[in-house]
């Protein structure tokens, strides 16, 4: 008896971590509603018993696919929290292309997530909203560093480009998508800096530098 449980512990050791890898594979792949609870038991592998012990619905399931996304760096805002990155590239960064290999071509995780889950009051729904909002916190965090003027506005516009190009490139299959709206982006951020100045102050201006008459 000891040794079948022995043996069944081990086999089940890592089961949340691969069905959380099977439920993010199938997921990108085909949508989260086209995607049955059996088919992730399946590609991970581990039984049915076993994926409902871990997740007891699939709203669960989606609700830490999601926190899994985050708390791994795999989305947008991950490039927010580098503080090896000065602030304006970490802004920037949020119109790179994915990593080589990444296919198929998806947009942001949480904006999928809230449009198969469009009940506001639905739990998946309120995890995304949430997410987009720290967004908008984070960038905001960001600018205002930079000593950007209103840095709440520009936060806004600013992740509405970066939500914007992520959703283009998912349409359009192109991953390199974001560089368009990076080039408006640095427009923004250039207009919203406050002026530059000189390092020994602005240059003076002697009185003859001036003609007379």
């Amino acid at each position: 008896m000891t040794t079948v449980t022995t043996a069944s512990r081990r086999q089940g050791r890592g089961g949340r971590e691969r069905i959380l890898a099977a439920a993010a594979g199938l997921f990108a792949a085909q949508g989260i509603n086209a995607t049955g609870m059996e088919q992730i038991a399946e590609r991970a592998p581990v039984s049915k018993r076993t994926l409902y012990a871990h997740f007891r619905t699939k709203d669960e399931l989606v609700l830490a696919h999601l926190d899994d996304l985050a708390s791994t760096g795999r989305t947008l805002e991950g490039a927010l929290t580098r503080e090896d990155t000065p602030p304006r590239e970490r802004i920037l960064t949020l119109f790179d292309p994915p990593p080589a290999g990444t296919d198929p071509v998806r947009g942001c995780p949480f904006i999928d997530a809230a449009v198969e889950f469009p009940d506001p009051r639905n739990a998946v729904h309120s995890y995304a909203r949430e997410r987009k909002l720290l967004m908008v916190r984070l960038v905001a965090d960001l600018v205002a560093e930079l000593g950007c003027r209103e840095p709440s506005v520009l936060a806004e516009q600013l992740v509405t480009l970066a939500d914007g190009a992520a959703s283009r490139a998912m349409v359009l299959g192109d991953s390199n998508y974001g560089r368009h709206a990076r080039a408006a982006a640095e427009i923004l951020l250039d207009n919203a800096l406050p002026p530059t100045s000189w390092p020994a102050g602005p240059p003076r201006v002697a009185a003859e530098d001036f003609e007379v008459g």
